[in-house]
């Protein structure tokens, strides 16, 4: 996504309708930059956790690119998610994992998604749909302006999400036993369905 210095200031949103906040989008001016399209990501850690202890995120993705991308833990005690945030495409996705495996590092999560990306005002607005649920992501230059596009868009700025997928899909797992060994994915979980609860989220979109 968009960079201000290597730094991403973002929120996100569970949501019931991304066929609503499309229409919305469009309404209020919003330029389609990407169509729909299916990502699938690794996230990869040492086997003694020690990224995730700090709170990082070392992450290889595929879509229409091969991105790999680290991210450093979010400023404490802020109303949206500030982070590093570092992105370097790479030409062949399979050595690329091969490169970090052999550095020491291991695939600790696999999720998918598929994530359609809009432009409105001066922010990145963009629509996911993962095997749990839908989300929308706002991402801007600061905070003030991402508030005033959820505004807009009538999203309840008090049920906004400030953790990764991977860690509602972990709070997820405590929740649903059965889940144990699944990764994120649209295989993996077809055919089941979550609540919102369960996630620990609220629907941003509603009345």
């Amino acid at each position: 996504m968009k960079k201000n210095n290597d730094v991403e200031i973002e929120v996100k949103f569970y949501v019931l309708s991304l066929k609503e906040i499309e229409q919305k989008i469009l309404k209020l001016g919003g330029t389609l930059l990407q169509e729909r399209c299916f990502e699938s990501n690794l996230r990869f850690d040492t086997a003694d956790g020690h990224l995730r202890n700090q709170r990082h995120v070392l992450r290889l993705r595929k879509d229409k690119e091969n991105i790999l991308t680290f991210k450093g833990a979010a400023e404490a005690g802020k109303p949206v998610s500030i982070r590093q945030e570092i992105e370097v495409l790479v030409d062949d996705f399979d050595t690329a994992r091969t490169l970090l495996e052999g550095l020491g590092f291991e695939v600790v999560m696999a999720y998918e998604k598929y994530r359609t990306t809009y432009s409105l005002l001066d922010t990145l607005v963009v629509l996911d749909e993962l095997p749990y649920g839908n989300f929308i992501e706002i991402e801007g230059p600061n905070g003030t302006s991402i508030q005033k596009v959820a505004r807009n868009l009538n999203l309840n700025w008090k049920a906004r999400v400030m953790t990764s997928y991977t860690y509602l899909y972990e709070a997820l797992r405590k929740e649903r036993p059965e889940l144990q060994g699944k990764y994120l994915t649209f295989e993996e979980l077809k055919g089941m369905r979550f609540m919102p609860d369960e996630l620990g989220v609220s629907p941003a979109d509603l009345p």
